[in-house]
């Protein structure tokens, strides 16, 4: 089905299913242990063996010797692969390093080995065994130390490296009020439950890997290239992902280690990553140094928007792109948005949950406040001053939908923003100053070709098959609502068989894109299965309807499951879109506010209260929809308070590469969190009329934390993680 023309109406627009907050019909599952994640398929192979990868223990040279004596005469020992007897391997097209290292090191704990055995503990015990003598060369590290030599990029997901608009210099140079200010972030660690984890079996030359990833159809393609097989010789399943956040988009050591040492051994191998190797070994969202300037008039009305942003990966890698939302995000005659890239011999920097738009925001949102108390002017206010309706770097092309506007209001009256003190740190409740702080939210809203199969059988059922996954955001659930008020049914009446490389290839979970592509793909499969039933039964598929689990034309009707009583129905179709979204910015918008309250003995900071009001189309299912918000929001606490991979500069490698030493949020970390949708439909993006939240829940989150921090206390912090010792020395004066 080709969408090249805004959405009419549709039986998506019923609304029976489709937009009731229906629990996810994978939660029973996943709550009483019975959801089989990727180390737990214990049935899908016989007689499995164990692999245990080695890492390097540097982080740049090169193997001057391996000596696997000991570890190939242990115990249980069935293989031992090395790239010595890999076989030519090629690099995927998503990896920055080779996933099997050797003789040369590209980063610490890059996969040099992995030992194949009848049991883990055997495998463990054997890889402890294998002698490594490194020749260990100068790296680069620290970001700051090399920002000087940091080059322009290739382009990326968020566009051009540099972009510019009117004159810059000239229009910061004339503006009545200026603000230039530099803002860190660390580098994060996806720091998802489920660990990557494969079970590699072969079957002749066809390869099986039961994995844990959120883009089948990618990575099936990057097995296929990395090995140097086939892509029909390739399978991938994974029906259940325990978290991704980004860090399993890609191919990663376990899956191709694992399949390389099931060739070696003969038998079905299954490998998990030990944490260490998670936040080393895999991917990670890479610091950035961001400096912002901002020029204005008296009246608030930007005049100079600028955003450059400094962050570092190994060689051939890519830029964070933090700029990228500044682009778009305000009005404002004179612009510029570079992005700049250092070499770091630090494991591979890559997309994390809202990768640009999170640390941009985290630093552009701090110095829309800055500037707005310059001015005098209310920071909301100040937000709507500069709100655009069009593209201000492309003004022919206007939003497709955009109430940002609407955001802060809503959420400035739902929130009591009217009781908030603009002079800062004035309100107190005994030991504790108490802030509030507001930021935008935006994030872009991809369109992708996505595809799926739908049958019907003489019972009625519907089932729904696409390598579409679930990576605990409710893909199963929203398919189905789909599928349900498409062929008019009970939710019930619907199964979802979903992470299966052999159906039909999906948008995939990522990028904030997943729910509207992957829920139009199973729309343009139905709309196939309504005509192939009405052509059936007879009716006329132009005035046909689908309620109740019948079909119905005139005065005429029949059960749905009758057109399927000669035997099974199956259609498939995928969403292909022409040029909406060119002619049109698709993007998703959000007003966050928080409440703090820092303690003026210690510094501590404590969240008291959080809201998002977001924007983004159609809200397909508002309780896995809110899930996703608050999960996104808690992560920007994480991020603003607490999170950063420590590097160790000297041997370039994360320390804190444990849930122990890596801090999240818990529980007790977080109070209050409500989420208010805006009524919104958008014909534009899609026949669901929808978008994505996901993403969008995080986006803004840790500057709106930095701003209330700053209101109760007056210390504007300007590095992140916001950590106590950082505002501790000045609270004196204000406390």
């Amino acid at each position: 089905m080709k969408f090249d023309t805004p959405a009419g109406q549709n039986p998506i627009d019923q609304l029976k299913v489709v937009g009731k907050p229906h629990d996810r019909i994978d939660g029973k599952y996943k709550t009483t242990g019975t959801a089989p994640y990727a180390y737990e398929r214990h049935d899908v192979a016989a007689n499995q063996a164990y692999g245990y990868i080695v890492g390097s223990a540097i982080a740049k040279g090169r193997i001057k010797s391996m000596d696997m004596r000991e570890a190939e005469a242990a115990p249980g020992v069935l293989a031992v692969v090395t790239a010595a007897n890999a076989g030519t391997l090629a690099k995927g097209n998503f990896n920055t390093a080779k996933l099997l290292g050797g003789p040369e090191i590209e980063h610490y704990h890059q996969a040099i080995a992995v030992v194949v055995a009848d049991t883990f503990e055997q495998a463990r015990a054997a890889a402890a065994l294998v002698r490594v003598d490194y020749a260990r060369a100068d790296g680069s590290f620290d970001l700051a130390a090399v920002k000087d030599k940091a080059v322009k990029p290739k382009a990326g997901f968020g566009g051009e490296a540099d972009s510019s608009y009117g004159d810059f210099a000239g229009g910061f140079a004339a503006s009545a009020v200026k603000l230039d200010q530099t803002y860190t972030t660390p580098d994060h660690s996806h720091a998802m439950m489920e660990p990557h984890a494969t079970t590699a079996a072969w079957d002749g030359d066809k390869l099986t890997l039961w994995t844990s990833n959120q883009m089948i159809a990618w990575s099936k393609g990057d097995v296929a290239k990395t090995l140097g097989i086939p892509k029909d010789k390739v399978r991938l399943d994974a029906p259940y992902v325990g978290g991704g956040f980004g860090g399993k988009l890609f191919v990663r050591a376990d899956a191709i280690m694992a399949a390389l040492g099931a060739k070696a051994a003969g038998r079905p191998v299954k490998i998990a990553l030990p944490r260490p190797f998670i936040a080393n070994n895999t991917t990670h969202r890479p610091a950035t140094i961001q400096r912002i300037r901002l020029g204005a008039g008296k009246d608030g009305k930007l005049t100079a928007i600028g955003h450059e942003s400094w962050s570092g990966d190994l060689p051939g890698g890519a830029a964070e792109t933090a700029a990228a939302q500044t682009k778009i995000l305000y009005a404002g005659a004179n612009r510029l948005t570079q992005h700049r890239l250092a070499v770091l011999d630090l494991p591979e920097g890559n997309a994390m949950r809202a990768p640009g738009e999170a640390p941009g925001l985290m630093a552009l949102e701090i110095a829309m406040d800055e500037m707005a108390e310059k001015l005098g002017i209310d920071p909301i206010e100040f937000r709507v001053i500069n709100d655009t309706q069009v593209d201000p770097e492309k003004p022919e092309r206007s939003f497709s939908q955009r109430q940002l506007v609407q955001c802060l209001r809503t959420g400035a009256a739902t929130f009591g923003w009217d009781k908030r003190s603009a002079k800062p740190a004035m309100v107190r409740d005994g030991r504790w100053m108490i802030g509030m702080g507001v930021a935008a939210g935006y994030r872009g809203s991809l369109l992708m070709k996505s595809a799926a199969r739908v049958r019907l059988d003489a019972k009625g059922i519907v089932t729904v098959e696409t390598d579409m996954t679930d990576i605990g955001t409710g893909s199963y659930t929203i398919l189905a609502q789909t599928a349900a008020e498409m062929m008019g049914v009970d939710l019930d009446q619907v199964k979802v068989v979903l992470g299966d490389s052999d159906k039909p290839a999906s948008a995939g979970s990522g990028g904030q894109w997943g729910a509207n592509n992957a829920t139009s793909g199973v729309y343009a499969a139905c709309v196939k299965l309504r005509e192939a039933v009405a052509q059936k039964l007879g009716f006329n598929s132009a005035d046909v309807q689908f309620s109740d689990g019948k079909v119905k034309s005139g005065n005429r009707s029949a059960k749905l499951g009758d057109a399927a009583k000669g035997g099974e129905i199956v259609a498939e179709d995928a969403i292909e879109y022409g040029d909406l979204d060119k002619k049109y910015q698709q993007a998703t918008f959000a007003g966050h506010f928080v409440e703090v309250a820092v303690d003026s003995y210690t510094g501590v900071t404590r969240i008291r209260r959080m809201l998002a009001v977001c924007a983004a189309g159609r809200i397909i299912n508002p309780k896995s929809a809110r899930s996703q918000v608050i999960g996104a929001m808690t992560m920007g606490v994480g991020a603003a308070l607490m999170e950063e991979l420590a590097v160790d500069k000297r041997f370039g490698f994360f320390v804190n590469h444990d849930l122990a030493g890596y801090e999240v949020p818990v529980h007790a970390d977080i109070p209050h969190q409500e989420v208010i949708f805006l009524d919104e439909v958008d014909p534009i993006s899609s026949p669901m009329k929808a978008k994505g939240v996901g993403e969008l829940g995080l986006c803004g989150v840790g500057a709106a934390i930095a701003n209330a921090i700053y209101n109760a206390t007056g210390v504007r912090v300007r590095e992140y993680p916001m950590t106590l010792e950082k505002h501790l020395e000045q609270l004196p004066a204000v406390a």
